[in-house]
């Protein structure tokens, strides 16, 4: 029976703090009476504070109607440009469209500098094979950037700490009409701005104006069931327990025994400011056109390399090339910038364009080695490599 009473005194009676959190977020819920122990909590799930803020917790902004909080919503549509639609462009002048195949010593020299960086590849091709043919394939790669800058809005909040509180002071500006500081054309950045003219102090949702929110281990108690003796107050060997002392309970060691613990959301401070963030979005839209050639080279190697710049074109909108001698980069390139002009005119503002021509050079190299005949590709102004038919590989095993 001591025990039994040791352990019933060790459990605190709820405080008016739990009462007024517990009662507030728990309908039906009834403290202990005064000199009866106190119930045990239940779950820790069951006291969590909302995990959101309520829609009724952010003011009606004219202007901003459809921002929510965590980013969702405000969408922003674009203001109508006031650039006047661009005007056909003169297309590339008569280039020497063609690049001299690369020399043998410079297609052997790509070809070790490859086979050094693979594990256990064997050079004597390198040094004993013998290149029979050199074939050129001149590959074009047309490509268009779109530098749009988009708008979104969301609800935002922070700890109350006594900054300017500026809500219905006067009408806050215009999303689009917030000044923002452009990057450097074709370069992603993003930007936050809190809208003037937002700002309005709220109780904490978290915790209800309180400051504190339940600890979670020990879900309000302030106290959880001794892992030494199981809550029994004694040992196996009828001894009174050292660690808790008989109690069966001891405090909890994340709240230090006061049940609660700071809220996360407000700092304590039982207040938060919330108001509106603009986040202004740069982006650089890129897409390739790779017009094939019959190397047997896949195109996909091709996007880590660069080539010889035959013409280039930046400008507010641009048009569509014009008199190249290659039809399927023209018609290419007047799909391409009809789908940006039409997509990104719609979700975005454009601020830039840019289009440009390269050749990429692109070299067959056939040569034999014991008798047997394989090719490999030298291709790019990086002089990359593609050797899949490599004849001298072998693997390494480990025992």
């Amino acid at each position: 029976m001591k025990n039994v009473s040791r352990r019933l005194h060790s459990i605190r009676l709820l405080t008016a703090w739990d009462y007024g959190y517990y009662g507030a977020t728990n309908p039906g819920y009834a403290p202990a009476v005064q000199g009866s122990p106190a119930m045990f909590a239940p779950p820790a799930s069951d006291f969590q504070g909302p995990s959101a803020p309520p829609a009724s917790m952010f003011d009606s902004v004219p202007g901003y109607e459809g921002t929510v909080a965590g980013g969702g919503g405000g969408f922003l549509p674009p203001p109508i440009p006031s650039v006047p639609a661009p005007q056909p462009q003169p297309g590339p002048g008569q280039s020497n469209w063609d690049i001299p195949s690369i020399s043998e010593s410079t297609a052997r020299e790509a070809l070790a500098k490859y086979v050094s960086s693979k594990c256990c590849w064997s050079s004597g091709p390198v040094k004993d094979g013998v290149i029979t043919n050199m074939e050129t394939f001149n590959t074009y790669r047309y490509r268009l950037e779109t530098f749009t800058e988009q708008r979104v809005t969301e609800w935002s909040q922070q700890p109350y700490l006594g900054q300017p509180v500026d809500a219905y002071t006067q009408p806050p500006p215009g999303p689009w009409n917030i000044p923002a500081k452009t990057p450097t054309f074709f370069q992603n950045e993003t930007q936050i701005i809190k809208v003037p003219n937002t700002s309005s102090v709220k109780n904490c949702h978290t915790c209800l104006g309180m400051g504190r929110n339940p600890c979670k281990e020990c879900v309000g108690v302030g106290n959880k069931i001794c892992w030494v003796c199981k809550g029994a107050g004694d040992r196996a060997s009828g001894d009174r327990c050292h660690h808790c002392q008989g109690r069966g309970r001891e405090n909890c060691n994340h709240c230090h025994g006061q049940g609660s613990k700071e809220c996360q959301t407000c700092k304590g401070k039982q207040q938060l400011l919330v108001f509106i963030n603009l986040k202004v979005i740069w982006t650089n839209n890129l897409e390739d056109y790779v017009v094939e050639q019959s190397s047997g080279l896949h195109m996909a190697n091709l996007s880590n390399v660069s080539g010889k710049e035959m013409f280039r074109d930046s400008q507010y909108m641009v048009y569509p090339v014009m008199g190249f001698p290659n039809p399927d980069l023209v018609h290419a390139a007047e799909r391409l910038v009809r789908e940006h002009q039409a997509k990104f005119s719609q979700t975005s503002r454009i601020l830039q364009q840019r289009q440009s021509i390269e050749l990429i050079p692109i070299t067959k190299v056939s040569y034999k080695w014991k008798g047997a005949s394989h090719v490999y590709f030298v291709f790019g102004n990086e002089y990359m490599v593609n050797a899949d038919s490599y004849p001298a590989t072998c693997c390494c095993t480990v025992m």
